[in-house]
């Protein structure tokens, strides 16, 4: 699910503490049911720390919430992110890490190092305070982990998703294209209407003797556009 920021929030990051403003509030306006589960969420930013998405990726449980990492990287791939952060609730208040976070933020890094989508760092955050991986120098340790380095299949599979995602997301920008171009189209159209029904209009007036002032009146434009539209019906006549 997509997150909207506030028109208060900032629209890059420059800090941890700016990730945490940001969350904070997030996680704020949950109402106390939902505050009590455990939230996962990706920020997806380019090199230049400007924010291009926000998404809660699951809803878990009072303890756990389960991540997929693929889920969490195929929208990153979407939007063009070349780095992520990632940020999940302790409902509890505990800031320590487990070993099912540093689970995930392991296999995170090594899922992003073969999309070359970089994840900086991962904060566990409460309504009051927050902690940082990379503060903590935890993002340090654990980019030098081999647990979870993939073989040569788990590679290959990854690299297959990724060729699907990007398939989509040209097909999504395809659809895009065309749903523009009917848009157009249709306005063209409708312009086209508009001003076969002004001509129809003001030639049968004219027709009648109205003179091109009361003609104008009454279609409540002004004189040159009656003469305007008259004249392109001449033309059209003639030829």
């Amino acid at each position: 699910m997509d997150i909207k920021l506030g028109k208060n929030d900032k629209k890059y990051i420059e800090g941890t503490d700016d990730v945490f403003s940001i969350m904070q509030r997030i996680l704020l306006r949950e109402n106390k049911i939902d505050r009590d589960k455990e939230h996962f969420w990706i920020i997806g930013m380019n090199e230049a720390g400007f924010i291009l998405y926000i998404e809660l990726i699951a809803l878990g449980t009072v303890r756990s919430v389960p991540i997929e990492p693929m889920n969490i990287f195929r929208v990153a791939v979407m939007k063009n992110a070349t780095r992520v952060i990632a940020v999940h609730n302790h409902p509890a208040g505990s800031l320590i890490p487990s070993d099912a976070d540093k689970d995930i933020t392991d296999r995170l890094i090594q899922v992003g190092r073969i999309l070359n989508i970089a994840l900086i760092d991962h904060l566990i955050i409460t309504p009051e305070h927050y902690l940082s991986f990379r503060q903590i120098e935890l993002m340090n340790e654990l980019e030098q982990s081999l647990k979870y380095v993939p073989t040569y299949q788990v590679v290959a599979q990854i690299r297959k998703e990724e060729k699907a995602i990007a398939k989509e997301k040209l097909a999504v920008e395809k659809g895009k294209t065309k749903t523009a171009e009917e848009k157009a189209r249709a306005e063209k159209e409708q312009k086209e209407a508009a001003l076969a029904q002004a001509k129809a209009l003001a030639t049968a007036l004219l027709n009648k003797g109205v003179d091109v002032e009361t003609i104008a009146k009454i279609m409540e434009i002004d004189v040159k556009a009656v003469q305007k539209i008259l004249r392109k019906k001449t033309a059209k006549a003639k030829e």
